[in-house]
């Protein structure tokens, strides 16, 4: 499946929403779109499934040309945000509405509607309305829904916003887990960070309708392209200081950090630490950067404490042996090798690995 080029503008609109798109999906793949609000997510995934328009460019699923093909007849499910079941029907007619309607016979629509609803755990409420479903139960019957399609790629809308937060981690893990039994190419959007890195085999960013980086979770993690994907990946995001590189060390208040030969010279760079990769030392370390404790969020198995840094808030994630408290003065460090290094100027990432 395949964006080429593909480019959306809202009617009136003078921005374009969705900004010349190239992006290649593996058949069986797990993709996750994510991004801020206006990203342009939802609207690339509408594009996919026929519901809006391409201006420009094409998409293409398996070897069919798509672009300017009707919904009804791209072989692609939708799941919405909102579910859109039907009240007056049971959970049995609401599964099986779209077979009927392709005029499919009731032996093979009961069979696959049984097959889907064992599948979700759902074959003890097929005869109930959605009126007498949980939010978690309405999620599973528009998975249904999309299921006995037997579709060639599953497109679902942000379905788990609507639950709440200890049920979508454990709902986000049973559409990863039925995604793979079934083998059926899903594009997936969330705005949530946290739900595109554990469920993806891959995690296209936009921003701005813009695709910044797609890549496996753990490189987007690891070598973030830009100063927005560093922040927007991560919770807490990448801690990312500017600062100047004076005699190949790049100094973070009264901490020094040696740059790779590349960059040396630079001038300004952007200094990029997962909070994870900074290094709690003693009163009396040298070349530590000092900084007053001003908010420690407890987990339980860690905390997350945010101090007050050169250009702003710097977290820190500490194991809970440790015991720190707001308005403590910490004193940092952090290994060269874990440090990432972007542009001031553009914000592009300078360099893959350190070297010295």
């Amino acid at each position: 499946m395949q964006f080429a080029g593909a480019t959306h503008r809202y009617e009136g609109s003078d921005a374009v929403s969705v900004d010349a798109l190239d992006l290649e999906i593996g058949e069986g793949e797990f993709l996750v779109l994510v991004g801020p609000s206006g990203s342009g997510k939802s609207t690339s995934l509408r594009m996919l499934a026929g519901l809006e328009r391409v201006e420009s460019g094409r998409i293409r699923i398996g070897d069919r040309d798509v672009t300017n093909v009707p919904a009804r007849d791209r072989d692609v499910a939708m799941v919405f945000q909102n579910y859109a079941l039907y009240p007056n029907m049971t959970v049995a007619e609401n599964m099986s509405f779209a077979l009927k309607n392709a005029k499919v016979p009731k032996a093979e629509r009961d069979a696959r509607v049984l097959e889907a609803a064992r599948m979700l755990e759902l074959d003890g409420l097929l005869g109930r309305k959605p009126a007498r479903l949980s939010g978690g139960q309405r999620q599973r019957v528009a998975m249904g829904r999309a299921i006995v399609r037997r579709p060639s790629v599953f497109c679902m809308d942000e379905p788990l916003s609507n639950l709440d937060a200890k049920l979508r981690i454990g709902t986000r893990a049973q559409i990863a887990e039925l995604q793979r039994r079934l083998g059926v190419t899903t594009v997936y959007v969330t705005h949530d960070q946290v739900e595109a890195m554990t469920m993806g085999d891959r995690v296209a960013v936009l921003k701005d309708g813009v695709l910044h980086q797609v890549a496996t979770p753990r490189e987007l993690y690891d070598r973030p392209v830009d100063t927005f994907v560093a922040g927007f990946v991560g919770a807490p995001g990448m801690n990312l200081i500017e600062c100047a590189v004076v005699g190949g060390v790049a100094r973070v208040g009264t901490l020094g950090i040696p740059v790779p030969r590349s960059i040396d010279g630079a001038g300004e760079v952007v200094v990029g630490v997962r909070p994870e990769d900074w290094i709690l030392v003693g009163a009396g370390a040298e070349d530590a950067l000092a900084a007053v404790v001003e908010l420690v969020e407890e987990l339980g198995a860690e905390s997350f404490v945010h101090v007050r840094g050169p250009n702003g808030r710097i977290a820190v994630r500490v194991d809970r042996a440790r015991h720190v408290t707001a308005g403590e003065t910490v004193h940092l460090r952090t290994a060269p090798e874990r440090v990432s290094w972007f542009s001031a100027e553009t914000g592009l990432r300078l360099v893959s690995e350190f070297s010295v």
